[in-house]
C-alpha cells in the first residue's frame, strides 16, 4: 500500500527521531526551529545560519578573552603628591666590620675567639695558610695560651672597647652647610651603630627646599 506525502509527514511527526526529540526539548534558543517536526523549509535554513553565526561570535569572543587573561594584564596606579616640607630621615651608620682586630686582647680571643671565627673550639687557628702573614703573626702571638690564666670577660665592655667609634671614622660632617660632629649621633645598637640624634634635627626637622635636605658625611673605613 502506497502512502501519500502528507501521510508520511504525519507518521514522521508521530514518530520523531531521537535528535528531533532532543532539539525540541532543549533550552538552547533556536535549536528546535532547526530540527522541527515535519518538512524542513527556508525558515530552518535561516535559523541554522543565525545559530551558527552566534556560536561563531561566542567562540571568537571567548578566545579573545582567554588570550587576554593568559597575558596576565596588570594596572599600576601612581599618585604623585607634592609636599612643601620633608621630614628628616633617620640616618644610621654601621661598620660591617664590627670589631677592630688591633684592639683584641689575649683574654678576648680566649673567650670570644670562636665567636669571631678566628679560633676553633680547641682555641687553635683554623686554616692558618689562608691568613695574611702579618695578621697570622699577630694572631699566633695573642693565641699563645700556654700557662695563661683567663680573666673575667664582659661582652658589653668588649664591644665598647673593640667596636668602632664614630669619632675615629668620621672625617667630615656637614648639615645644611654647617659643621656637625660625632657628638650629633648616638649609639643605638649592640654592635655600635650610630643614629643621627635630635641635636642635628633641632629647629631643622622640616625643610622646604631641596638644598636643605642634604647631610654630607665623609667616613673612613676602618678594619684594624
Amino acid at each position: 500500500v502506497e502512502m501519500r506525502g502528507e501521510e508520511r509527514d504525519v507518521l514522521r511527526d508521530l514518530h520523531p527521531t531521537s535528535w528531533q526529540a532532543f532539539a525540541n526539548t532543549s533550552t538552547l534558543h533556536g535549536l528546535r526551529f532547526i530540527f522541527p517536526y515535519g518538512r524542513a523549509g527556508a525558515r530552518r535554513l535561516l535559523w541554522a545560519v543565525a545559530l551558527l553565526a552566534c556560536l561563531g561570535l561566542l567562540a571568537l569572543e571567548s578566545a579573545e578573552r582567554l588570550a587576554y587573561f593568559l597575558s596576565y594584564p596588570h594596572v599600576t596606579s601612581v599618585d604623585a603628591i607634592v609636599s612643601s616640607s620633608l621630614v628628616f630621615p633617620a640616618v644610621t651608620i654601621c661598620n660591617l666590620n664590627a670589631y677592630r682586630f688591633s684592639h683584641l686582647t689575649r683574654n678576648d680571643l680566649y673567650h670570644a675567639g670562636e665567636l669571631l671565627a678566628l679560633l676553633d673550639v680547641h682555641l687553635a687557628i683554623p686554616q692558618p695558610h689562608l691568613a695574611e702573614p702579618d695578621v697570622l703573626a699577630v694572631l699566633q702571638e695573642k693565641t699563645n695560651f700556654t700557662a695563661y690564666k683567663p680573666k673575667v670577660f664582659s661582652m658589653k665592655e668588649f664591644i665598647d672597647r673593640v667596636g668602632h667609634d664614630l669619632n675615629e671614622m668620621m672625617l667630615s660632617c656637614k648639615y645644611q652647610g654647617q659643621e656637625c660632629s660625632h657628638s650629633d649621633f648616638k649609639t643605638v645598637s649592640f654592635f655600635k651603630c650610630h643614629l643621627c640624634s635630635n641635636k642635628i634635627k633641632t629647629n631643622k626637622y622640616l625643610f622646604t627646599r631641596w638644598q636643605e635636605f642634604f647631610l654630607l658625611l665623609i667616613l673612613i673605613s676602618r678594619v684594624w
